[in-house]
């Protein structure tokens, strides 16, 4: 029973997580296009998602992460058979870049606050993407184990990350004809 207590506060733990870890390189996003607007309104945006940023990274994001974490060592302190598992190997590794990425959220938080962060919005825009593949990996592999379909999963990830690049290469190019049409207005 206690196992099943773990595991349901771990997903908790990362379904607040990666809300947060969707949701902070978005703001990031605006926070970087805010420098392109005029005063006041440059101010009162940065200003707003400061607070927005730090509100969620310390108060959602960073306790989501360790109750994930802390469920997750649970749960191999209660098994730790899983620790011969070959695709469990591979999800930490992928957690741990999950790990590092949070904290390079931290990092960028900060420097957007100090008014030194030199990335664009459109480069936070593939920033912000990152972690959908990370997440989808670490659930085929969370729910297929060793059975995973690894061609099936290459295709998955390979189709996400071509979808991604369309996307954003037309938000990109949207964004391009309707500056150029607000200027020549």
């Amino acid at each position: 029973m206690t196992y099943l207590w773990l595991k349901a506060f771990h997903i908790v733990g990362v379904v607040a997580w990666f809300a947060g870890v969707f949701y902070l390189p978005r703001l990031f996003v605006y926070h970087a296009e805010a420098r392109e607007k005029p005063e006041p309104a440059r101010s009162i945006l940065q200003g707003q998602y400061q607070i927005m940023e730090k509100r969620l990274y310390r108060i959602i994001m960073t306790p989501a992460m360790v109750l994930a974490l802390a469920m997750a060592a649970g749960l191999v302190a209660l098994s730790p058979e899983l620790l011969q598992e070959p695709w469990l190997h591979i999800k930490l590794a992928l957690v741990a870049l999950l790990v590092a990425y949070h904290v390079l959220c931290g990092w960028v938080m900060t420097q957007l606050a100090a008014g030194t962060c030199q990335i664009s919005g459109q480069q936070f825009r593939w920033f912000n993407e990152v972690p959908t593949v990370l997440f989808v990996v670490v659930v085929m592999l969370a729910v297929f184990k060793n059975d995973l379909p690894t061609s099936w999963t290459a295709w998955v990830v390979v189709a996400m990350v071509v979808a991604m690049i369309a996307t954003l290469q037309l938000y990109a190019r949207k964004r391009r004809l309707d500056q150029q049409k607000a200027l020549g207005s």
